[in-house]
């Protein structure tokens, strides 16, 4: 008896002779099931419709970054020398006002002039500490006119104390152009509007 050729059935029977169910596996492409459902072999990952979340943006890349940074750091006119005019700043600042706020309270029948005055130099002094620590161009510029007025007032009350002491029956922090504090009321400020001008060109 001859043996059947390759490709045909080994029994002899038709394809029409199969069941439907192995005809439908047969004419399904890519293996889909009699029930329309799409095979989907095991361990392949699912696919996802969903768009991908936009890259973040690197902000070296954004114009005028550069810039705005290096301008900031320049801006910082708390740093360096200038955390030791912070310094100096804050020691006189509570110096002067303490010693003002005790001499208004307790004698300021003896010498009222001199004690306001000494509030006032107060209160320059602590705005400058406050604009050097915030930093950035509208403090520096608010500080740069502190520190000229801060030296207005100490030539002014420094020469009015010597043209007329009767004036002053007790001292303030910029009597004598600051001798009572070692003349440094003086220098304070023109170191200060040195270091200011500086950032600025830096």
């Amino acid at each position: 008896m001859p043996e059947p050729e390759s490709g045909q059935p080994p029994s002899g029977r038709a394809e029409s002779d199969r069941p439907d169910s192995d005809r439908s596996d047969r004419a399904t492409p890519g293996g889909a099931c009699s029930g329309g459902a799409t095979h989907v072999p095991q361990g392949s990952p699912p696919e996802f419709s969903a768009q991908e979340p936009a890259p973040l943006k690197d902000p070296a890349r954004t114009p005028g970054w550069a810039d705005r940074v290096g301008k900031e750091r320049r801006l910082g006119i708390g740093s360096g020398p200038g955390r030791l005019l912070i310094l100096v700043y804050g020691v006189f600042t509570v110096a002067a006002a303490s010693r003002s706020l005790y001499q208004l309270i307790a004698q300021y029948e003896d010498a009222p002039l001199a004690y306001v005055l000494s509030a006032v130099s107060a209160l320059v002094y602590a705005f400058i500490t406050l604009a050097l620590v915030r930093g950035g161009e509208g403090a520096r510029r608010a500080a740069l006119l502190c520190c000229a007025a801060e030296l207005v007032g100490v030539l002014v009350v420094g020469t009015w104390t010597l043209v007329e002491p009767a004036a002053f029956p007790d001292e303030t922090v910029w009597s004598d152009y600051g001798m009572g504090y070692l003349f440094i009321p003086i220098f304070l400020p023109v170191t200060g509007l040195l270091w200011l001008r500086r950032a600025s060109r830096a």
